[in-house]
Parts: structure tokens; C-alpha cells; sequence
């Protein structure tokens, strides 16, 4: 994998950068085009539901959990 790609995004108001790898930055967009989302939608409904994991980590499980399902 390669190095981490950090973005910006809004969440519930404020803004936060998050780092991922690009290959799951990939997969978050192609899951966020199949869902009719944006990127930031995506991520915002990832961390209403992440509890008290790590944003960061919160989308990797939910790209993989994706990709397997």
C-alpha cells in the first residue's frame, strides 16, 4: 500500500483532516458513487457509527466490510 493521503472533511460542522491510504481512499469513492453519496456523506455516516474506534480506522473496516460483503 502506499503512503497516506490526508484530505479535509466537515463533519457534523467541523472541519477534520482524515489520512488513509490511497487505495482506500479509492474504495470509499467508489463505494460513496454506489451509494449516490458524496465522499463527506459517506464518511459522515461512517463516524456516526464508528463508537469509540479512530476515525481513520473506522473506514478501513467499513471499505473492507464493504468490499467482502
Amino acid at each position: 500500500m502506499g503512503s497516506l493521503k490526508k484530505r479535509s472533511v466537515n463533519l457534523a460542522g467541523h472541519a477534520t483532516s482524515l489520512a488513509l491510504e490511497p487505495e482506500f481512499w479509492a474504495a470509499l469513492e467508489r463505494i460513496a458513487k454506489q451509494d449516490a453519496v458524496s465522499i463527506a456523506a459517506l464518511i459522515q455516516r461512517i463516524d456516526v457509527g464508528r463508537g469509540e474506534r479512530p476515525l481513520a480506522s473506522a473506514c478501513r473496516v467499513y471499505a473492507l466490510q464493504r468490499a467482502g460483503g
